[in-house]
This record gives C-alpha cells, sequence and structure tokens, in this order.
C-alpha cells in the first residue's frame, strides 16, 4: 500500500504526531533519505516514490518529500508561492495578493514574493497574527490581501480558505504543481519534486537557516 500509520490510534501507534524528519523516519526511508534530510545515494531513484507526504494527528502540518528530496518547509511554502498559477485557490483570482511567513522561516519567501510583486510579511510564531492579515480588510478596514498564502518553519502551511494551517490543502497544492510540471507532450521525462526544487533555487537562490528544538 502506498499509505502508512493511516489506522487512526488513540496514542498514535506509539509514535509522536508531528511530521518532521524524526518523526516521520520511516516516511523519510522510503523516501530514499537520510535522517538528516540528505540523498540515500545508496538507493536507486527509479525505485522510490515521485511524491511522499506527511501530516500530523490532525492534518494541519505537513512534511513533503521526493525521490531522494527533502523538501523544507520554508523551501516548500516559496515554490508554492512561485507556482500559485497551478493551484485553483489562487490562479482564478489571478494570484495571491499577499503572503507572510513566520520570523524563524527562511527568507525564500521573501525573495519569490519580490519578484512576483506579492506584497509580504514577516510574523511573529503563531497562526492568529497570520489571521490578522487575512482579516485586514473586514476587521481593520485596510488593504485586502485575500487570497493569502502563508506558512512557518514548523511544517505549517496554509491558505485563507479556512485561515488555518492545513496540511492536506498543502499536499494537493504539491500535487497540483506536479501535475502542471509535466502537463508537457507525452514521452518526455517526469519533471520531479527534485527538479523542481533544484530549478527553484537556480532561479531565485539557496535560502538557509537554522532552527534549535531543546526538549
Amino acid at each position: 500500500s502506498s499509505l502508512m500509520r493511516c489506522n487512526p490510534l488513540p496514542d498514535f501507534g506509539g509514535g509522536h504526531p508531528d511530521p518532521n524528519l524524526t518523526y516521520a523516519a520511516d516516511l523519510i526511508k522510503r523516501m530514499g533519505l537520510l535522517s538528516d534530510g540528505s540523498e540515500n545515494s545508496s538507493m536507486a531513484i527509479s525505485d522510490l516514490p515521485t511524491l511522499g507526504v506527511a501530516n500530523d494527528g490532525d492534518g494541519d502540518r505537513n512534511l513533503i518529500a521526493g525521490a531522494g528530496c527533502f523538501v523544507t518547509p520554508s523551501d516548500s511554502l516559496a515554490v508554492i508561492c512561485d507556482n500559485w498559477e497551478s493551484i485553483p485557490h489562487f490562479s482564478k483570482a489571478g494570484g495571491p495578493r499577499g503572503v507572510a511567513r513566520s520570523m524563524p522561516s527562511s527568507a525564500a519567501l521573501d525573495v519569490v514574493a519580490k519578484a512576483r510583486g506579492i506584497p509580504c510579511f514577516c510574523t511573529p510564531t503563531g497562526w492568529k497574527f497570520f489571521g490578522n492579515l487575512m482579516g485586514s480588510k473586514e476587521l481593520f478596514g485596510k488593504a485586502d490581501y485575500t487570497p493569502f498564502l502563508c506558512g512557518e518553519e514548523s511544517f505549517g502551511t496554509g491558505s485563507d480558505h479556512i485561515r488555518e494551517k492545513d496540511g492536506l490543502w498543502a499536499a494537493l497544492a504539491w500535487l497540483s504543481i506536479l501535475m502542471k510540471s509535466n502537463d508537457t507532450t507525452s514521452g518526455s521525462p517526469l519533471v520531479s519534486v527534485s527538479d523542481i526544487i533544484k530549478n527553484h533555487w537556480k532561479k531565485y537562490g539557496r535560502n538557509f537557516y537554522c532552527r534549535y528544538d531543546y526538549e
């Protein structure tokens, strides 16, 4: 089966509900990655799934991986922003009117937003700050930033469709990007998650950041 840990259990099967490199280790291994997110060169790319997605217990957080390619939450957000034409929620409205990231996230989103002419905000940690921007017009009589795209380094991605993190929506967004990227003449090589990420870095450069967790 392509599904992993999909039997609802009160204790999450003894595992941790958050999706990250540590707690989604079985998916990371299945995608041909090492525990630090780097490619496991001993595994053949052709034998690996095209896309791997992990969600947490309530489906609001997400982890995205391709064959031999771990996508950081910050890069995922930036790629979604740059490929908004592939996502119906944005394409129907002519693109997002505003984007935002949490302060600990990398500046990858900022670079894309500047190039695409989209207002970009850096907020304190906490989804409520994204909510204030989504409700800017209704609540404060300010500019309308919807449709809106936002995310944080802790594997949260979302939009204004429910004004909360939505890991399932993020997975569908990546499926839409993959579909659009492969909307070419039959017989062309498959454009992979790794191709999308590497092409993104070539176009915008690569952003690095560090987060330290003390548990």
